[in-house]
């Protein structure tokens, strides 16, 4: 494996990130796809290949995780969620070294990874709680909670009950008698508390619930203030519950109760933001100590020698290593260790005690060879993959890992590593090939390159701060074709529009509105604009583009069409839509039919789930003239290849 080190070249505007771009030969070695193909997509057909992941239906094995972002433990046993996986792993004795576990539940063994809805599946399990005799998992996915009424003594065994939440096609609304996608779980064995993320709640049972529509004691909303609650952290005597979107005009944070609360709604004791973070970029979660004191996870490690007097009240430590939060953190304290669930860099981190300086790093890691090991970038699992093909070479560019992969040949086998990965100063958030030439839009940055950089090559033009009068502040969206170059700047809510390839200083041709669009393309014909929010896609006809030319649409307001649709291609007549959270793709054979309000010919996926013929979030397609490749974003890291059927 090589690294080239190189140097952006000279721009209008510094951008607040290192200037320097590194290149990465991995020296990958994998079958190659042959020969063209033709024929129409069918409805409920299978993924072919599956890239960013090992292949299907298999993780890996019991030490390599998929983003865990729940731990527990009972003082002699640990259990960790290993979300992506749709498993939870067990160790039947703390582990003090880099061992594997002993038990797996939600699949028979160690290998699997699909999801499922039976009692011995999962799909999403977000959090996972013992008494020590009890083993219950948040499936949220699933909309309940698994029950284990024993301790379980070999893999794969069916849960013995369940507590069902509601039927997710329900109004939001919060209630004791359901909860929707939990997330957040804890239990003593005699109490229960449950977050119910989608209605804004927590629920809390006085008495272990013994039937499965069993309804709650107590419904907490924070006087409305809940937005979506994550997580549970609690003693028994207190608790706290971090919310990812508060309705307190921060951007997340965390209600305190100093007692537990008893009736309805009462009312929470203060609300705090992340010590590290007062704008409220991350929440808080962890756990007790048997001392009484309190550490809890966000921008760093935290801890109260007690429970905090109120938002104001400092912690006594805090530990600034890099544990990656984004939601994938959590903590427990047992047999005198510190668990850490790190689970965006996909490991457990463990301190042998307590720590006890600002600088003190993790002792050992399990899933990982060593603390700074990141095993999902070691096996190329890529965060919010969005590809690019011709058909011969194939280009996945990643925002949160701010990166671009390069195949030089489209793979023909799963889990086949990338030939090169670019490592950028901005992170990329669309991509668009035309002929030769590879353009990314990077936030606050475009980088192209006029020849397919199959060697390693730095871009040809690199554009940041500005082009011409225009901002980039939030460039979400690119395209090229014959005619034109286009940009979707979010924040201006405008697609710009150049007549060939912008220097620094070029001034667009005209623009178009566009509120809230992102990710855009081009096949000559038609300019394809999907939104962040809405249900519907803009097409415009790149023959007759020019100021004030007006969109056709495809979708509606109704959810019945779209449900966040945040891409769409026009390729070959056809037109894709990755229709996000409706967990589909849907394929239209003519884009007028699309336009025309005709049902998509054929609809790929649904869910969420994990299998080969469904979806978790799909967000960016690209058909290659040969194939389909569908890039699953924030909860699902897969890239899924379709193949036309005969």
């Amino acid at each position: 494996m090589a690294i080239l080190l190189l140097l952006a070249l000279p721009t209008a505007q510094e951008p607040r990130e290192s200037r320097r771009i590194t290149v990465e030969f991995t020296g990958a070695k994998y079958e190659r796809a042959r020969g063209r193909t033709s024929g129409t997509f069918r409805t409920g057909q299978e993924a072919d290949l599956l890239l960013s992941g090992i292949g299907f239906d298999d993780s890996g094995g019991p030490l390599l995780f998929n983003h865990p972002m729940g731990i527990a433990a009972d003082g002699t046993r640990l259990l960790v969620a290993d979300t992506y996986n749709n498993r939870v792993l067990i160790w039947n004795s703390l582990p003090s070294s880099n061992v594997a576990p002993d038990l797996v539940l939600g699949q028979e063994d160690f290998r699997g990874n699909h999801s499922g809805t039976s009692l011995d599946r999962m799909n999403f399990p977000v959090q996972v709680a013992t008494d020590g005799t009890r083993v219950v998992v948040a499936d949220a996915d699933n909309h309940r909670l698994l029950i284990w009424d024993r301790f379980p003594t070999r893999n794969g065994p069916p849960a013995d009950r369940i507590l069902r939440g509601g039927d997710p096609r329900d109004p939001l609304k919060p209630s004791k008698s359901r909860f929707q996608w939990p997330w957040g779980l804890w239990t003593d064995g005699v109490r229960l508390a449950v977050s119910s993320t989608r209605d804004g709640s927590v629920l809390l049972w006085n008495r272990f619930p013994s039937r499965e529509d069993q309804p709650a004691d107590v419904l907490l909303t924070g006087g409305g203030r809940l937005g979506t609650p994550r997580t549970i952290t609690s003693d028994g005597r207190c608790l706290i519950v971090g919310d990812h979107n508060p309705k307190t005009g921060t951007r997340g944070g965390s209600f305190f109760w100093k007692n537990w609360p008893t009736r309805d709604d009462e009312p929470y004791d203060f609300f705090a933001t992340d010590p590290g973070h007062p704008e409220g970029a991350a929440w808080l979660r962890g756990c007790f100590t048997q001392e009484g004191r309190l550490v809890l996870l966000g921008s760093a490690l935290h801890v109260w020698d007690e429970f905090p007097k109120d938002a104001r009240d400092p912690p006594a430590l805090s530990l600034r290593y890099d544990f990656r939060d984004g939601g994938n953190v959590g903590a427990v304290m047992a047999g005198g260790r510190l668990y850490v669930c790190a689970g965006n860099r996909n490991t457990i981190l463990a301190f042998r005690s307590l720590p006890l300086a600002a600088g003190q790093e993790p002792d050992f890691a399990i899933g990982s060879p060593d603390i700074r090991t990141d095993t999902l970038q070691g096996n190329f699992i890529i965060s919010n993959p969005v590809p690019a093909s011709n058909g011969e070479s194939l280009f996945v560019a990643s925002d949160f890992d701010r990166r671009l992969y390069v195949w030089r040949s489209c793979p023909g086998e799963s889990g086949a590593h990338p030939d090169l990965v670019y490592r950028l100063p901005e992170p990329p958030w669309d991509v668009a090939l035309w002929r030769e030439r590879l353009a990314l839009a990077a936030s606050r940055a475009v980088y192209l390159w006029k020849k397919l950089p199959l060697g390693g090559e730095m871009p040809d033009v690199v554009l940041t701060g500005r082009i011409g009068s225009i901002p980039l502040r939030e460039a979400r969206g690119i395209a090229m074709d014959d005619s034109f170059f286009y940009l979707s700047e979010r924040r201006q809510g405008r697609i710009y529009v150049w007549k060939g390839i912008p220097s620094a200083d070029a001034e667009p041709a005209f623009s178009l509105e566009a509120p809230d669009v992102a990710r855009l393309s081009s096949d000559g014909e038609w300019l394809a604009a999907a939104p962040m929010t809405g249900h519907s896609i803009r097409l415009y006809r790149v023959r007759d583009l020019g100021p004030g030319a007006r969109p056709e649409t495809v979708g509606g307001r109704a959810r019945e069409t779209f449900n966040l649709v945040t891409d769409a291609q026009v390729a070959g007549g056809r037109l894709f839509a990755a229709d996000s959270a409706h967990h589909r793709v849907l394929v239209w054979n003519r884009v007028e039919e699309a336009i025309a309000g005709r049902g998509a010919d054929a609809v790929l996926g649904g869910g969420p789930a994990t299998a080969r013929d469904r979806m978790r979030f799909p967000a960016a397609v690209c058909f290659d003239g040969t194939r389909l490749w569908v890039g699953e974003m924030k909860f699902s890291e897969r890239i899924l290849r379709f193949t036309p059927c005969p």
